[in-house]
C-alpha cells in the first residue's frame, strides 16, 4: 500500500517463533531475571562477569587447596581462567546489550546456582582429583586438541561478537557477510567449542550433561526464535537457503 512503512510491513511479517521455544523462554527469563521479584539491583552483566571474572581465582584457590600441580591442572587454568579474563576485556570492549538489563536479587541468585556456579564444578572435579582422566589419546595430544579448540572458539566467539556489536551500530538489520557468511550463528558455535574443551580436559559425564541442558535448553532457545526475528528480512529466505546453523556441511 503507498505510504506504507517498509520497516514496519517487514516486522509485521516475522514469525513468532516455536510455542515451545517462546514457552521455554518464558521460563528462562522468569527464573534468571524476575525470580521472586522485588528490588533489581545489580545488571545480568555483573552476575556473568563476577563468574567469568573470578574463575581464574577460583581455580588457582583450588591447585592451592589440593597441591595439585599437575600438568592437567594447569592446563586447565590456563584454558578456563584465562577466557573468562578474556570474556572480560571482550565485554569492556564491546558489550552484549542482552545483559545490561537489571534482574532481582533471586534471578541473580538463580543464573549463578543453575547454570554458571556448574562451569567452576567442572576445574573442581579435575583439580580435587574427584576425576583421574584416562583420556582417548596420549595426553599431550589431549591437551594439544583441548588447546587448539578452545583458542579458535575464542576467536570465532569474539569475532562474530564484534562484528555484531560493530556493524549493527552503523546500520541495522541482516548481518550476512564476514563470520555470518556461511553460518548463521558463529558465535554460539565458538562458545560451544571453548565449554566443549573444558569439558574433554575433564572428561567425565557431569560436564557433558551441564553443557547438554545449556546447549539444549538455552542456546537452541535462542537461536530458534532468533531465527523466527530475523525471518522479517526480504533476504532471510535466501541467506537461509545458502547457511548452515552452526558447521558448513554439518549443521
Amino acid at each position: 500500500m503507498k505510504g506504507a512503512n517498509p520497516v514496519s510491513a517487514a516486522a509485521a511479517s516475522a514469525s513468532p517463533g516455536p510455542a515451545w521455544a517462546l514457552a521455554l523462554r518464558r521460563f528462562n527469563n522468569w527464573l534468571s531475571q524476575d525470580f521472586l521479584g522485588g528490588p533489581r539491583p545489580w545488571k545480568f552483566a555483573w552476575v556473568i562477569n563476577f563468574q567469568k571474572g573470578g574463575t581464574f581465582f577460583f581455580l588457582g584457590f583450588l591447585i592451592w587447596w589440593y597441591g595439585n600441580t599437575s600438568t592437567a591442572a594447569w592446563v586447565y587454568l590456563a584454558l578456563h581462567g584465562t577466557y573468562g579474563l578474556v570474556w572480560l576485556v571482550k565485554d569492556l570492549a564491546f558489550p552484549d546489550p542482552n545483559w545490561q538489563i537489571k534482574i532481582t536479587i533471586g534471578g541473580g541468585i538463580n543464573a549463578f546456582l543453575g547454570v554458571l556456579g556448574w562451569y567452576w564444578v567442572f576445574g573442581w572435579l579435575l583439580i580435587s582429583g574427584t576425576v583421574r582422566p584416562v583420556y582417548p589419546l596420549p595426553d599431550p595430544i589431549w591437551f594439544a586438541l583441548c588447546i587448539s579448540l578452545c583458542m579458535l572458539g575464542s576467536v570465532i566467539m569474539i569475532a562474530a561478537d564484534a562484528q555484531k556489536y560493530f556493524t549493527l551500530r552503523v546500520k541495522r538489520g541482516l548481518i550476512t557477510d564476514g563470520m555470518h557468511r556461511y553460518i548463521r550463528h558463529p558465535n554460539y558455535l565458538g562458545e560451544m567449542m571453548i565449554y566443549g574443551s573444558f569439558a574433554l580436559m575433564v572428561w567425565h559425564w557431569l560436564p557433558v550433561l551441564v553443557l547438554a541442558w545449556v546447549w539444549l535448553g538455552l542456546f537452541s532457545v535462542n537461536m530458534v526464535l532468533k531465527e523466527a526475528s530475523m525471518s522479517r528480512y526480504p533476504e532471510w529466505a535466501a541467506y537461509k537457503k545458502r547457511t548452515w546453523w552452526l558447521v558448513p556441511g554439518l549443521l
